[in-house]
């Protein structure tokens, strides 16, 4: 459940205090994200034993902060997110991710004014504006500045007119349908659930290229966390998120189950960080 204030309470918290506090990267509007994730809170602390508490956070480099403080014990974290926060954290674990996880894709989304269409190729917008969602958000802004440079050789100060960060993937949405940018980068299933529910946003920004597929989101658990909450709580963790089968809980990320993580999985995600100098 979520409490006002919590950022001040848990920060005074005691080191031994017996509260799992979590948090996400703010990849939709925060309103939305306390709504899903405290419904999240209610069911670990059930399935845990353990208070359970949701922190929410300004931005994606905040929610890798607060991880590496021990201000948050657990996070729901994009691909790179999850890396940069495992490496700040020797010995964090990846436990799970969404069983779209293993195949994400990004979406190219253009305004419906430009007149380019859905390809298979990858389409030709070399001089537009274009918008990349948070910084360190991988469907958003690490795999489609990866694939724009595969496919174009250019990087993307080069290759668009104006480049932008929009913050979060609804926020992309939102710029591209109303012309601020041409083009955009984010992720798949935010775009899906918008056309999905009929947003009018979907209609003025179209689906016109996707990217090849990678692995991304992730739940990661700090590696001193069965010294703080007991031998085995890992494991415990682990269960409880690969057994959330509550149809409401899993629409909210969305997805449709939980499936174990590795942190392995994801060196892929770090390498390409790595060559792209995001990570040092």
């Amino acid at each position: 459940m979520l409490k006002p204030a919590l950022l001040l309470i848990f920060l005074a918290a005691p080191a031994g205090a017996e509260t799992l506090y979590f948090s996400a990267i703010p990849d939709d509007d925060e309103t939305k994200l306390v709504e899903r994730f405290s419904k999240v809170a209610d069911y670990l602390e059930a399935e845990l034993g353990v208070d359970v508490e949701y922190v929410p956070v300004k931005s994606y480099a905040a929610a890798v902060t607060a991880f590496r403080n021990d201000q948050i014990q657990l996070g729901w974290f994009g691909g790179l997110s999850g890396v940069q926060a495992r490496i700040a954290v020797p010995g964090s674990q990846a436990l799970a991710q969404g069983s779209e996880d293993e195949t994400f894709v990004t979406y190219f989304i253009a305004n419906t004014e430009t007149g380019i269409e859905r390809s298979e190729d990858f389409p030709d917008i070399a001089g537009r504006s274009f918008t990349f969602g948070a910084q360190t958000s991988t469907s958003g802004r690490l795999m489609p500045e990866f694939w724009l440079r595969e496919e174009t050789g250019q990087a993307p100060e080069a290759l668009f007119s104006e480049v932008g960060y929009s913050g979060d993937h609804g926020q992309t949405l939102r710029l591209v349908a109303s012309g601020a940018y041409e083009v955009g980068a984010m992720n798949y299933t935010v775009y899906d659930k918008a056309a999905e529910a009929g947003a009018p946003e979907a209609e003025t920004a179209k689906v016109i290229w996707q990217t090849p597929p990678y692995p991304d989101y992730n739940w990661t658990i700090r590696g001193d966390a069965d010294a703080r909450f007991g031998a085995g709580f890992t494991e415990k963790v682990q269960a409880a998120l690969v057994g959330m089968d509550d149809a409401e809980l899993l629409a909210s990320f969305p997805r449709a189950a939980f499936i174990p993580a590795t942190n392995d999985l994801y060196q892929p995600i770090e390498d390409t960080a790595r060559a792209l100098d995001i990570i040092d």
